[in-house]
């Protein structure tokens, strides 16, 4: 979303026979790049009259109107309420979501989509400052093409407790993935590092001198094309079970960016990773109660699975 900064000056006696783009650039502070910009895109008259180039020279007392778009801020949280997600539990410590597939935790640059803080906020839910602006409250995050449960945090005490408990690894994290072929061993640990891939910034790799990685995982379901699994997270890495069964040559089905089968995910009707956060339990902030919550696969990951199950 953007708003429209209008701005119109008289052309002083300084700048007579200037370039348009090196006035604008001393009138209105912006650079002589954006000035041609504006000017390409229609957006600068002298006397009522759209100018056409950049190089046009000025006359004393000509009035400059110019229209300058102004971006909105990209980590700026906008309630909405957005479709699909689920409130699983909620008092005055914490609330916990169900997340559907296509929604960021928080806003981001580069990310023009729904979020789970703007949800809460367009719902009315107070939820905790604690944290960056953007993404006050949160304690763990899921992708954007990753769906399940997760817990936001509402007071300042339970920000500040199970920050820490995630911190200190106490916090149970359980998924479900659907992987090409079979592990073998049929049940085990990844313990590698993962870092920033060096050739692409959207992707993670394993690699020497990434920070410390532990997936454990172990087979529900091995049928012909594919394999079920449950993965605990020891470490929350970003894409962490995506790069480790990438890494094992074992990619969750439908997830192209780590090397998963476009035959192979078209043939199970997936356009993103097969991978659910299934459970979350942890101590409560305020009750030192165990809690666990749990979320059911949604519908494209359940007749994919329905799919793999049939193939013989």
């Amino acid at each position: 979303m953007t708003s429209v900064d209008h701005r119109s000056l008289p052309v002083p006696d300084s700048l007579e026979g200037e370039r348009v783009d090196v006035a604008m650039a001393q009138l209105f502070g912006v650079s002589r790049t954006r000035a041609a910009e504006l000017i390409a895109d229609g957006r600068v008259q002298i006397d009522g009259a759209t100018i056409a180039t950049k190089s046009e020279r000025l006359m004393p007392g000509a009035v400059l109107d110019v229209e300058i778009p102004q971006e909105a801020d990209p980590l700026e949280v906008v309630p909405e309420i957005v479709e699909g997600i689920k409130i699983i539990h909620d008092d005055d410590a914490i609330v916990v979501i169900d997340k559907p597939v296509g929604v960021a935790v928080h806003p981001s640059p580069g990310w023009r989509g729904p979020t789970v803080v703007g949800h809460l906020a367009g719902a009315g839910f107070r939820i905790s400052t604690s944290g960056a602006k953007e993404r006050e409250g949160i304690v763990q995050r899921l992708d954007v093409g990753t769906s399940g449960v997760m817990v936001i945090c509402k007071s300042e005490h339970a920000y500040s407790v199970l920050k820490n408990a995630f911190r200190q690894r106490t916090v149970d994290k359980t998924y479900h993935a659907l992987v090409q072929g079979h592990p073998d061993p049929l049940s085990g640990t990844i313990d590698a590092p993962i870092g920033r891939h060096p050739g692409a910034d959207y992707k993670f790799a394993v690699m020497e001198g990434g920070r410390a990685s532990v997936t454990h995982y172990e087979t529900l379901e091995a049928h012909r094309f594919a394999s079920l699994l449950e993965v605990h997270l020891e470490t929350g890495r970003t894409h962490q079970i995506r790069v480790h069964m990438s890494a094992l040559r074992h990619p969750c089905c439908g997830d192209l960016t780590y090397g998963a089968d476009p035959t192979l995910a078209k043939r199970l009707g997936l356009t993103r990773q097969w991978l659910h956060a299934v459970r979350l339990g942890f101590e409560h902030p305020e009750t030192g109660d165990y809690v666990e919550y749990e979320s059911t696969y949604p519908d494209d990951l359940a007749r994919a699975l329905d799919v793999v199950r049939e193939i013989h």
